[in-house]
């Protein structure tokens, strides 16, 4: 958390509200989350550079600057990105702070620090960032449709619940949202994804879209730790459209026959129903 639905939800925000304006000042507080390079390469990067545009790949904001360098923010576990006029009272964990020209701040917020913010070159993106150029295919982003995902898959027999939850194949999907897609797609976690017919296949990957589509619709899923809120801080409610996710032991709001299971599949906690999802 956040995933994908989450983070194209910040994405909106910061299109709306920080493209075509100049970051004016910079602070950088802990210097945990500026790791990737330093507090003064960070500093140095944003100021006085306007915003060009905000866009993302799996669960990576990207803001490309009028400098011809990109800024990256990845929210990982508890990352915010809140906008607020100056001089407002800032959340305690607030490292890194952007003034920008027409009054207001965005603050990076990120109280267990696993997050960050790097500025680089795009042209080195291999060097500086190999992680995002290794991202598999982004089913929001990118054209995606049955064979796309079939290449993305390739011959393997590994489980679909791993196998979606790797950002080499698939960019941007983490637990929530792979428990809600195969539930939706009816296919059993540990299901192989050679065995997955034509039928199969195109029934998951429009599942895949169709739920990712729906959670963004519904600003994505802010869970009971409310730690995930949109640029406004503002929550998500599609967590209230969950049929899996969340609910082990309980009936299954899609069959009504079915209990939700709570399993391990590849090392994550997994809900599924064993009616719906033979």
């Amino acid at each position: 958390m956040p995933e994908l639905p989450e983070v194209e939800t910040v994405r909106r925000g910061l299109h709306q509200h920080l493209v075509g304006h100049r970051i004016e000042r910079v602070e950088v507080g802990r210097e945990r989350t500026v790791r990737r390079t330093s507090r003064e390469s960070v500093i140095a990067g944003l100021t006085d550079t306007v915003v060009e545009a905000a866009d993302r790949r799996g669960k990576y904001l990207l803001l490309p600057l009028d400098s011809g360098d990109t800024a990256m923010i990845h929210l990982r576990m508890s990352g915010q990105v809140l906008l607020a006029p100056a001089g407002g009272d800032r959340p305690v964990h607030t490292h890194v702070v952007l003034h920008l020209d027409d009054g207001n701040e965005a603050w990076f917020v990120d109280p267990r620090t696993f997050g960050e913010v790097v500025v680089f070159d795009p042209d080195r993106i291999d060097v500086e960032l190999p992680e995002l150029a290794r991202l598999g295919v982004d089913p929001i982003a990118d054209p995606f449709d049955a064979p796309t995902l079939r290449r993305a898959f390739g011959t393997t027999s590994r489980a679909l619940k791993p196998l979606l939850l790797d950002q080499h194949v698939v960019a941007g999907i983490g637990n929530i949202y792979a428990d809600e897609i195969l539930h939706r797609a009816r296919l059993r976690p540990d299901r192989a994804a050679s065995n997955l017919d034509r039928h199969h296949l195109a029934t998951l990957q429009r599942s895949i879209v169709d739920v990712l589509t729906e959670a963004i619709d519904a600003g994505g899923s802010t869970l009971g730790d409310a730690q995930y809120v949109d640029l406004m801080g503002e929550g998500g409610s599609y967590q209230d459209d969950h049929r899996v996710y969340g609910r082990g032991g309980e009936r299954c709001l899609t069959c009504g026959r079915g209990w939700v299971r709570r399993s391990v599949t590849g090392g994550r906690g997994t809900h599924w129903c064993p009616v719906c999802q033979r």
